[in-house]
């Protein structure tokens, strides 16, 4: 468990005992200020290349200045001034105090809040890109071991046709491939703010150099590559559009809700004894009943995934009320949205992985399962297999119906177990079937082995090259 960083005030759970240190840096307040003074910088060094009277020592005593972050002038600066850009304007004015003038020169404060938002979402989004290729990585070794494993399917949590314990598996990984997909698409779509102005129009930038509209159009090209963006979004108001924030939430909500659904399958396959996530030696089920190994992990899962889903209507709230070139209510929303999200993101993909890595199959309850309902649904083939020897097809569906009511009492209300199978190898109408051979299981799973074996050629690999060459990240859990 992490020590919180007081006892005496709140401390959020996401950051002291879910999520990663690498997330939590990203959206750290040195990682913050720090990335709105590179802005500050990438914005000199291009104006200077465009010809504006900025020189490189100050650009360079700029550079230098990065780093040396003075909160407490910074906090005295904003409780006067009551604007957190300017004050930190005025506080890296005092770094640099050479370069003070041209500090944030034609800029409004969406130059640096906006796009340092835009590129801390960057870096988060592919951190959650490796994350989500760990799991669908760990759930593919997991159903290639389970590929063949006959299970019981379950549909309605009814009884249904059998499957097998891999290609289960893969249906979790499947929704995890979509997840990446969408993140990847939205990475691919993601641009900069640019040096767009206070209201988009770019006019402070126009005035700055002499109405020349060519040398705005290339200071905007600039700082966007300097950011490491191709181009700007094509049109903003004080800010980019709030619709790609939700958007973007809407595809970590989609990740919610893939754990949330595969953590909620390993509950009830923990109820019914198949599948449990991993137990560890001293671990502690419950504080009263000692005998509980309780599904802590998958709970947990479940539990961050609904706050995580849950914050995605608050952004298409919150782009629905930014009036005409935008208002001010979204600031302190999105400061708690936005990491947020990432931060629940990145522990529910930390779980997934650890919960992945330590399944425990009980391949003899999943048998058992299977054998008590097998009878039921190799009827159609007993009854096609005694057709075949000559039997009367009608007499025989008949016999089938008598004896699977008669069953299903016995099972129902007297609670034992269902000896269907008994009745009919009883029955002389049966007597040429061979029962061994239409009750095996493998009989019943299709192409179940090959579908994952197709699947992970297909789908998985592909992303292995892509991101685990040089490894998996870690999947540790704090508590």
């Amino acid at each position: 468990m992490n020590l919180p960083a007081s006892d005496t005030g709140y401390d959020n759970p996401l950051l002291t005992r879910y999520a990663s240190e690498t997330m939590s840096e990203i959206f750290s307040p040195r990682r913050r200020i720090r990335t709105w003074r590179q802005l500050w910088v990438i914005l000199a060094e291009s104006e200077r290349e465009l010809g504006l009277p900025i020189t490189e020592e100050q650009i360079e005593e700029m550079r230098r200045g990065l780093d040396d972050i003075d909160w407490q002038r910074a906090a005295e600066y904003e409780r006067r001034l009551r604007h957190d850009v300017m004050a930190h304007v005025h506080a890296f004015g005092d770094v640099c105090p050479n370069a003070k003038g041209i500090i944030h020169l034609g800029a409004t404060s969406c130059y640096v809040t906006d796009n340092a938002d835009l590129m801390l979402m960057r870096e988060a989004l592919r951190l959650l890109a490796a994350r989500l290729a760990a799991v669908i990585d760990g759930l593919a070794r997991f159903a290639v071991e389970y590929r063949d494993l006959p299970c019981l399917g379950l549909t309605h949590f009814q009884p249904a046709q059998p499957t097998t314990v891999g290609r289960r598996a893969c249906l979790w990984a499947y929704d995890f491939v979509l997840d990446l997909r969408e993140l990847e698409h939205r990475l691919a779509e993601l641009r900069a703010r640019g040096a767009q102005g206070t209201t988009g129009t770019q006019a402070g930038f126009l005035a700055l150099f002499r109405g020349d509209h060519d040398k705005v159009r290339r200071l905007n090209f600039l700082v966007c590559q300097k950011m490491g963006f191709a181009e700007s979004y094509a049109l903003t108001s004080q800010t980019y559009s709030r619709k790609i924030d939700a958007q973007i939430l809407a595809v970590l909500a989609q990740i919610a809700a893939s754990a949330h659904k595969m953590a909620t399958d390993i509950r009830l396959l923990a109820h019914r004894k198949e599948i449990e996530e991993p137990f560890e030696k001293e671990q502690v089920g419950s504080s009263a009943m000692p005998y509980k190994r309780n599904p802590m992990r998958c709970e947990r899962i479940c539990g961050l995934a609904r706050f995580l889903a849950a914050l995605e209507p608050n952004t298409l709230a919150t782009h629905a009320v930014q009036w005409l070139e935008r208002t001010l209510d979204d600031s302190a929303n999105r400061r708690l949205v936005l990491p947020q999200a990432f931060l629940a993101a990145d522990a529910v993909l930390i779980l997934c992985q650890n919960v992945i890595s330590g399944l425990v199959v009980y391949p003899r309850v999943i048998a058992r399962h299977l054998r008590e309902e097998l009878p039921f649904m190799a009827t159609e083939n007993i009854l096609m297999a005694a057709a075949a020897a000559g039997g009367d097809r009608q007499e025989l569906h008949e016999r089938i119906r008598r004896h699977s009511h008669a069953a299903a009492a016995v099972v129902k209300n007297e609670g034992k177990p269902n000896d269907l199978l008994e009745r009919l190898q009883a029955d002389p109408a049966f007597s040429a079937v061979d029962f061994s051979a239409e009750l095996d299981p493998r009989r019943f799973i299709g192409r179940a082995p090959e579908q994952v074996d197709e699947f992970v050629a297909e789908h998985v690999e592909p992303i292995r090259r892509r991101y685990l060459q040089g490894g998996r990240p870690e999947a540790e859990v704090n508590v």
